[in-house]
């Protein structure tokens, strides 16, 4: 039989520069840099892996860096914006970080969803990101990074998304185990049963149509067991008549993806790694000792190691600024 996902596995947005992005995620926003290795399904595009002290399951957020892309556009079915949960009483830390590498932010004030509080900023595409209060467990924060540990990001917290069926994205995540929580004008929550990475807000209003590229959110994935969990699922929603893929080796893991009635399009991940993969418990490099600046191909790529890298642009990694300037600001 099947069970519920506890939460959300990982979230991944397409991005511009990959040097600009990882000085955000890893300098200003202080992840830890997990992999520095390539997109599977073009393998001459990087996909960076932030996340916490491990990587574990429901701390990850990926980039597949583009400079060379038209900007995307937020819109329908897509995703509006990824969350990370700070710990209670930091926001006053995280505005004067913030305000010294001149990234622009907004308040999310308590009245404007469901008591939030926290913070709404961009990265240098424009990516919508969220610092929200939260108190969680589960996650163990990046303390060898600029970031103390009192105030770190522990992991994420959710995502908001722009279906363009709310009823029919609501359908696909009431059978992954949502449930529904609260609703507040424009905006439905939907909470899984997890202890973290669990809230997915729905907002039911006018916008134009996604357009990916740098500045948009790829897709959400939630956290499923193993394998065999995952070609139940395939059989489930290929019943259903959803638009489902075969169940892919990401090497670190193994996943599907799922378009439902609302076209959104979400990621199943398993919490175990693959067979050919490196061990757990999570996504990070275990022979790193800082942030993992080295390329990372799996053994099936080995043989093209040396023009993979010549089409690569090469970048150091994660330092301590990061900041810049044209964060949009919350419509709340």
């Amino acid at each position: 039989m099947l069970s519920d996902t506890p939460g959300l596995h990982h979230v991944t947005g397409i991005v511009g520069d990959p040097e600009a992005h990882a000085a955000f995620y890893g300098g200003t926003l202080g992840l830890r840099l997990l992999r520095r290795t390539v997109n599977y399904e073009d393998r001459l595009q990087y996909h960076l892996y932030f996340g916490d002290a491990t990587g574990s399951p429901g701390s990850v957020f990926t980039v597949f860096p583009d400079q060379n892309a038209e900007p995307g556009r937020t819109g329908k079915p897509g995703y509006e914006a990824v969350a990370f949960a700070v710990p209670p009483d930091s926001l006053g830390y995280w505005r004067d970080r913030l305000a010294d590498r001149g990234v622009e932010f907004a308040p999310i004030g308590p009245g404007a969803r469901f008591g939030d509080r926290g913070l709404t900023l961009a990265d240098p595409s424009g990516t919508r990101v969220e610092l929200v209060e939260t108190e969680t467990g589960g996650s163990d924060p990046w303390t060898e990074g600029p970031v103390p540990a009192a105030h770190a990001i522990r992991g994420l917290r959710g995502v908001t998304a722009l279906p363009a069926d709310p009823y029919g994205t609501a359908s696909v995540l009431e059978t992954l185990g949502f449930e529904y929580e609260a609703e507040a004008g424009d905006r439905v929550r939907y909470r899984a049963p997890g202890d973290r990475a669990t809230a997915v807000d729905l907002l039911d209003r006018d916008a134009s149509y996604l357009r990916e590229g740098p500045g948009t959110l790829h897709h959400a994935a939630v956290r499923v067991a193993d394998r065999e969990t995952l070609l139940e699922w395939h059989g489930l929603f290929r019943d259903r008549g959803y638009d489902v893929s075969r169940v892919k080796d990401r090497h670190f893991f193994h996943s599907l993806y799922v378009r439902g009635p609302g076209g959104l399009l979400v990621e199943l991940a398993t919490e175990a790694p693959t067979p050919d993969g490196p061990p757990g418990p999570g996504l990070t490099d275990p022979e790193a000792t800082g942030h993992a600046t080295a390329l990372y191909l799996p053994p099936r790529f080995e043989t093209d190691r040396e023009l993979i890298e010549s089409q690569l642009p090469a970048f150091d990694g994660p330092g301590e600024t990061g900041g810049h300037g044209g964060a949009r600001e919350t419509e709340e």
